[in-house]
């Protein structure tokens, strides 16, 4: 039995095929994703044009710097999942887990900044509610979305780094054949949290300081 016929899972004959049809369930998932995040930027957008010194004024309230350090993780780490995935084919198994981990290590370095800055918009009471501290009632319609939408994509995120894990734990037990479509499926998904966030970057930190 070659390494191709390991992975092969009914009712799949050949291993091509197999991933093709892995790659076009993800890709429709992903749309599905696309159309939700899509509303909420729309959503978002739509307020916008309602109010937008409210919501220039309630961006540069957010911190820029966590902002950029989180775009800079997030984008180093779609360079390790691809390199991930491209030496996957290529059977490279160690240097291929070493670019799982890494990939893992930068969502969690994700995390822990946007909990930093989430403890530092508590702190400065950037919260709707009755103690918001921006004196523009729209503002906190920018903080509802803000907080909501950077909230769905932390959970995304979080989902991700799960699935980048269980990867580099079974190629580390070598329980998972290379060829896999797992790899490249868990790289697509991986690479739609990061292009959510190479809008959100612009849309929360941006908005108020050109």
């Amino acid at each position: 039995m070659t390494q191709a016929d390991y992975v092969i899972r009914e009712p799949w004959e050949h291993i091509s095929d197999q991933r093709r049809a892995s790659t076009f369930g993800m890709w429709v998932f992903l749309a599905s994703e696309v159309l939700f995040f899509g509303g909420l930027f729309m959503c978002f957008t739509y307020l916008r044009v309602l109010h937008p010194a409210a919501f220039a004024e309630a961006s540069s309230h957010t911190n820029i710097w966590y902002g950029t350090i989180n775009t800079g993780l997030l984008l180093t780490s779609s360079f390790t999942m691809v390199m991930a995935a491209r030496l996957a084919d290529l059977e490279l198994r160690r240097l291929m887990a070493l670019c799982l981990v890494a990939t893992v290590a930068l969502g969690l370095a994700f995390l822990v900044v946007k909990g930093f800055e989430y403890r530092e918009d508590f702190d400065r009471h950037l919260v709707p509610g009755r103690d918001f501290a921006i004196p523009v009632a729209a503002a906190q319609l920018f903080f509802s979305l803000y907080w909501a939408i950077t909230g769905l994509h932390a959970i995304h995120l979080t989902i991700g780094i799960v699935a980048v894990s269980r990867l580099a734990f079974l190629v580390e037990r070598r329980e998972l054949a290379l060829p896999s479509p797992e790899f490249e499926i868990t790289a697509l998904y991986w690479h739609i949290v990061d292009i959510v966030w190479i809008f959100l970057y612009p849309l929360l930190y941006l908005g108020g300081r050109s």
